[in-house]
């Protein structure tokens, strides 16, 4: 468990289970940006992933500058948007958009692209990195998404449905690189970093 503070630029309390998983204590810090509302900009969507979640984690840096206790602690954030195609696909707004999305999606492969933002308050530095994963969903039946709409599984999720819900709910994925990032934090490639940083900061 880290000693140091650990704030979670998010309200999502997946990524806070995947990092309490981990062995890592997090406080959610949610910031005041609303991205569902932000207008696209023509970009790759590893730009667009990588530039919300740095974005996020400035607004707490900021906030927490001059805070008591925060000068040692580490800001975490990030953003997950799928794409079909190279169509960004982000978190439904209504039943009939999620619907719509699951239709589309079935017996198709579509990639998800987690931007990851960790800032170090001890040193002022930070580390941006983009994981992508590729996932396939097979054919659903009427009653396995008419569950999903009527459970509200979709509200809040990129996609509109959470990789490891639909799992154990035996929906018919199969993923293609870090389950993780797919759910919202890439953590083979994070779990290092974060120890490391939060080791070195520790033992100075």
């Amino acid at each position: 468990m880290n000693t140091r503070p650990l704030w979670l630029a998010s309200a999502s309390p997946r990524r806070r289970r995947l990092l309490e998983q981990a062995g890592f204590a997090a406080v959610l810090a949610p910031p005041a940006l609303d991205d569902a509302r932000l207008s696209p900009v023509p970009c790759p969507i590893e730009h667009r992933v990588a530039a919300l979640a740095w974005f996020k984690a400035a607004q707490i840096v900021r906030t927490l500058r001059g805070a008591s206790g925060a000068s040692g602690g580490v800001v975490l954030a990030a953003d997950t948007v799928c794409d079909i195609d190279g169509e960004p696909i982000g978190k439904p707004t209504s039943p009939e958009q999620a619907a719509a999305l699951l239709e589309r999606m079935q017996e198709r492969t579509h990639r998800t692209c987690t931007g990851v933002c960790v800032y170090d308050l001890a040193g002022s530095r930070r580390s941006i990195f983009v994981d992508v994963a590729s996932v396939t969903l097979g054919a659903l039946d009427r009653a396995q998404i008419a569950q999903h709409l009527e459970h509200r599984a979709w509200v809040g999720k990129a996609g509109g449905y959470n990789f490891a819900e639909q799992v154990d709910a035996g929906w018919p994925l199969a993923c293609v690189g870090d389950p993780t990032s797919v759910m919202g934090l890439p953590m083979r490639r994070l779990q290092p970093l974060l120890e490391s940083i939060l080791d070195e900061r520790g033992a100075a």
